[in-house]
């Protein structure tokens, strides 16, 4: 069966630099069974009172930012899409209580396909993103997952892409002058640590309360949509799931790009 993964995708350009969570992206497929299609829960697909879930055949490559190499405005992602299982995903999601519809005309946005160029280039699997809701919380986000919960038992690879920290503005200065090696504050690294060791302990409870519960919360987050992805993964593997860190490096000093396979007990 496959897991369910976490994925921090950081910086849209680790598509074509060479940084540990590059190298590391590169060889996950090989670790994972083939899966017959991809769900991807990304940061960057963000939608309002309801879960929408792409059911374009071909969707396109979306370049959703600004001042980067032009070589990364030149890479697309050609993998199809899945019309059949995008309706089963939608009925599934009404089933459990959510609003939910079809998005058509909606590509892949970088939270998808960057991660997704490295680890599965060949870009031969199908491909559906669902969205997340900024204005909800973690709970319900983990509800989300939940209702996804069914696919990895069909072998579909169920990814929430989001990253561990994200405070841009913090980020900023260290992305403009290209300097991805430098030191990284305390307040990353006792954030990351809350989170990797209440994953290890099997305690959704404390995770679902990060606001409150984690060190410097807000510093690391501060809004939520990029951290609402991990919830996705993790609720879709079940609350008896077993977390495994697969990748942890750092990235201009304040992102955390660590990696987190989630596996449903037996």
């Amino acid at each position: 069966m496959l897991p369910a993964l976490f994925i921090s995708h950081g910086s849209p350009d680790i598509a074509i630099a060479e940084t540990p969570a590059t190298t590391f992206l590169r060889g996950l497929a090989a670790s994972l069974p083939r899966p017959r299609a991809i769900v991807v829960a990304s940061a960057h697909f963000e939608a309002e009172g309801g879960v929408y879930v792409t059911g374009d055949a071909k969707p396109e490559t979306i370049h959703d930012f600004g001042g980067f190499s032009p070589a990364l405005y030149e890479m697309r992602y050609r993998a199809p899409g899945d019309p059949a299982l995008a309706s089963e995903i939608v009925s599934a999601l009404k089933a459990a209580g959510f609003s939910s519809g079809m998005a058509t005309g909606r590509g892949f946005d970088h939270g998808a396909w960057v991660p997704l160029i490295l680890a599965f280039p060949q870009a031969d699997i199908p491909v559906i993103e669902v969205s997340i809701d900024p204005a909800k919380d973690a709970a319900y986000h983990y509800r989300l997952g939940e209702a996804l919960a069914g696919l990895p038992e069909r072998d579909v690879l169920v990814i929430g892409s989001g990253s561990l920290t994200h405070n841009l503005r913090e980020a900023f200065p260290n992305l403009r002058a290209g300097r991805r090696s430098v030191d990284v504050p305390e307040w990353v690294e006792a954030f990351a640590t809350w989170i990797r060791e209440r994953l290890a302990a099997g305690d959704v409870d404390a995770l679902l309360d990060y606001r409150r519960q984690a060190s410097f919360a807000r510093e690391n987050h501060p809004t939520d949509e990029h951290l609402m992805p991990l919830y996705v993964a993790l609720g879709a593997a079940g609350r008896q799931a077993s977390a495994a860190m697969l990748h942890q490096s750092r990235d201009f000093g304040v992102l955390a790009m660590e990696t987190f396979a989630f596996l449903k007990a037996a």
